[in-house]
């Protein structure tokens, strides 16, 4: 080795050249990634005290709360009435809180996987659950065990939950308000088409094979609605078609492990009502069941051009038989309000809730008051349109009151009787107070606490910095967060970086409440970079036609929106590098990184691509089918376009792909696909493989974030990152939650 560089030395010389000198990059240090992961969830959140404050409602509307202290978890117990609060025993508020908590209980064996999940009856004497494909009920009191359906069988069960991208075990079913009956359905699935997974292992695989329709198919999930006689065990079937497997509000029948949505019973358990919705999401159907014959009766549908939703984070109608009301929720005036409808007749008798801004989540009708309290957002003039506030208003559409002043956005929690609720306000650079008010008045009873964030600012930490841009028409602004290193040099330039998840059921940023750690976005800035995360148009709680914006067009991403948002900032902050600009995400914004990857290849230099459903042809059929035209002859181009594999040739940048082997709600097919193209079309890219992790990558998440910073380093501060560095977070104490 030593002859040889000798010999090139010489041969310089001699022909009259200097010796040629290799620049070497510059490295950084494990001491450089020691300091950004100080800003971790895990270390940062444990240094916030007296915050997250949550009413834990009792049947005489005290409530208590937990927090956070130095020394530990703290109990306070309030008194609304006298406008107290004191330390409180914390086992029992434990206790209380199991009590009265939720209606499912895990139970070992029995199951279809192993695990039942039973689901108790409103009265605690009885729980339901799913056994050998039917349902089966069992008394608390004497552990005897009955079967109520007998004719289940696999891929045509009784109450099972499958959407294709999420199933459990647990039972999706409504107990009657008197504890005699059950609404549910059989769900067939028996023409439906199968995904694959397979572990990695020594020895033989483990395939995993479950019934998951996507788009185009023929034969996709449908829902028999029955009623259930505990007592009898008789079942009626409701005398319709099927249904489809589809919601109002998600692609599930059951939204983020919640109760089955879309089915209410009235309070004398003889009716039901519910809503139907087609394939496409762009019609639903109203109808009322009768428990004892099965028959139903239409009260009320409404079509839509896009898609109809009910909400955000619940469906918001109800059913209001003892006044022959119907509370329906609708977009159809471009923002989500709130009408009253006539159940006998189906006709509209007035409008609830009108102008700019949104009802979100429909928290308390009070049928007696013929009061509505609601959390809505964009009704208040000059504010962040994402901050969610408290209203009350009346049936009639009156009386329409602000009941959380501040500018802030507002988690609320209403007592039982609806006289009192908490409320903890907070922006994402303010950390929150919570405060104990009136419902009726919204007055200030009580000041319950006020977060302390003393020690987490002693450690250099700093919020983001909340940025408003202009979208891709030159007019709509847009919000967003942008991070910066606690160090920042205005007079030097830093690559800008940009979390994306692009919609449409959700953007960038999520939620305005404070967070001392929003995911890794602030350690990556104390590496060297600007990151970035815009709400671009197309994302949700915003107006109709603006969540509307590139419906039957997935694969536009916001990335118009991104891109002109970028270049705005780079204008007002001259440290911004757009020479530099990476890009990365998640499921959706994995799908979104790879696109800008592809069509954006001389803005975006860098992107990571993490479990992207990069062809929704063969991602689950409710997402694509909900947000696009239905796959047919006519509109396969569409989706073909659409398909990033299509437009990877395009790459010029450093492309990082990652995906889990096991990742049962986006299949790894999808980047796979992606990397076949890369590769037909002589493509140098980067690929990561997380050998049996699901979707989220579980316990190699903290390796998939280093990688990530090493990607970034790496290929936009051209340096070398230190080698293998391990995020360790505390193993004892208190932990943060990834945020």
């Amino acid at each position: 080795m030593r002859k040889l560089v000798f010999f090139i030395a010489a041969a310089a010389l001699c022909a009259g050249g200097a010796i040629p000198v290799v620049a070497q990059r510059s490295a950084m240090t494990a001491a450089d990634y020691a300091r950004a992961e100080k800003f971790m969830a895990y270390n940062v959140t444990p240094l916030v005290y007296r915050s997250g404050v949550r009413g834990n409602w009792l049947p005489d509307d005290r409530m208590w709360y937990r927090v956070t202290t130095e020394s530990g978890s703290e109990a306070v117990l309030v008194d609304p009435v006298k406008g107290t609060k004191s330390a409180c025993d914390l086992p029992q508020c434990a206790a209380t809180e199991g009590e009265r908590g939720g209606r499912a209980a895990q139970t070992a064996g029995g199951g279809r996987g192993g695990t039942r999940i039973d689901v108790s009856s409103p009265d605690g004497k009885r729980t339901a659950y799913i056994k050998d494909w039917n349902l089966w009920v069992r008394d608390l009191a004497t552990g005897k065990e009955k079967q109520l359906t007998t004719d289940g069988v696999q891929d045509f069960g009784y109450a099972t939950d499958n959407a294709g991208w999420a199933k459990s075990d647990r039972a999706i079913l409504l107990w009657s308000p008197d504890s005699k009956t059950i609404a549910t359905f059989q769900q067939d699935q028996r023409n439906v088409g199968d995904l694959y997974l397979v572990t990695t292992q020594v020895g033989h695989p483990k395939l995993e094979a479950w019934k998951s329709p996507l788009p185009g198919d023929e034969n996709v999930a449908l829902i028999h609605r029955v009623i259930i006689d505990v007592d009898t065990a008789k079942v009626t079937r409701l005398l319709t078609g099927p249904d489809q497997h589809r919601s109002t509000l998600c692609d599930n029948v059951a939204c983020r492990g919640g109760e089955w949505a879309d089915v209410y019973w009235a309070p004398d358990s003889r009716t039901i009502a519910y809503v139907a919705t087609s394939r496409d999401h762009r019609q639903e159907n109203l109808r009322i069941a009768e428990v004892a014959t099965g028959e139903v009766r239409e009260i009320l549908d409404e079509k839509v051009s896009t898609y109809f939703e009910s909400g955000n984070g619940a469906v918001n109608w109800r059913y209001l038989p003892a006044s022959n009301e119907i509370i329906w929720f609708s977009e159809r005036e471009n923002w989500g309000q709130l009408y009253l409808y006539d159940l006998k007749t189906g006709k509209l008798k007035n409008a609830i809730t009108s102008g700019e801004g949104n009802v979100t989540q429909v928290l308390r009708v009070d049928a007696k008051a013929r009061v509505i309290h609601f959390l809505g957002v964009g009704k208040e003039k000059g504010r962040d349109p994402y901050f969610v506030h408290l209203y009350r208003v009346g049936f009639d559409g009156k009386g329409l009151q602000l009941l959380t002043p501040e500018d802030a956005t507002h988690d609320v929690s209403l007592s039982p009787s609806g006289k009192y609720f908490t409320d903890s306000y907070s922006k994402p650079d303010v950390p929150p107070v919570a405060v104990l008010g009136d419902a009726t008045t919204g007055k200030q009873i009580l000041e319950l606490e006020k977060t302390d964030i003393s020690k987490l600012q002693a450690t250099g930490w700093q919020p983001p910095t909340p940025i408003v841009v202009k979208g891709r028409d030159g007019q709509t602004d847009l919000y967003g967060l942008m991070f910066k290193p606690a160090t920042l040099d205005p007079a030097k330039k830093y690559p800008i970086i940009n979390h994306i998840y692009p919609g449409p059921q959700s953007g960038s940023v999520g939620g305005r409440n404070f967070n001392a750690a929003r995911g890794d976005n602030q350690s990556l800035a104390e590496l060297g970079f600007i990151i970035v995360e815009i709400d671009g148009m197309g994302t949700p709680w915003r107006s109709k036609k603006f969540h509307d914006a590139y419906y039957g067009n997935l694969g536009d991403n916001t990335l118009p929106d991104q891109v002109t948002a970028m270049k705005q900032l780079a204008q007002k902050f001259p440290y911004i590098d757009l020479e530099r600009a990476g890009i990365w995400g998640h499921s959706g914004g994995g799908y979104a990184t790879a696109a800008a990857m592809f069509k954006y290849p001389d803005f975006f230099k860098v992107g990571i691509s993490e479990s992207g459903n990069h062809d929704n042809r063969v991602y689950e059929d409710d997402w694509a089918e909900k947000w696009m035209p239905l796959l047919t002859d006519q509109t396969k181009a569409v989706y073909e376009d659409q398909a990033n594999q299509t437009h990877a040739k395009n790459l010029k940048g450093h492309l990082l792909l990652a995906h889990g082997t096991l990742d049962n709600n986006v299949p790894p097919n999808n980047t796979l696909l992606v990397v076949d193209a890369l590769i037909k079309a002589n493509k140098d890219f980067d690929l990561l493989l997380l050998p049996n992790q699901r979707h989220g990558f579980g316990d190699a998440s903290n390796y998939m974030t280093r990688r990530r910073w090493d990607y970034f380093v790496k290929h936009l501060l051209n340096m070398d990152p230190p080698k293998e560095y391990e995020l360790k977070p505390p193993t004892g104490g208190r932990r943060g939650s990834a945020q």
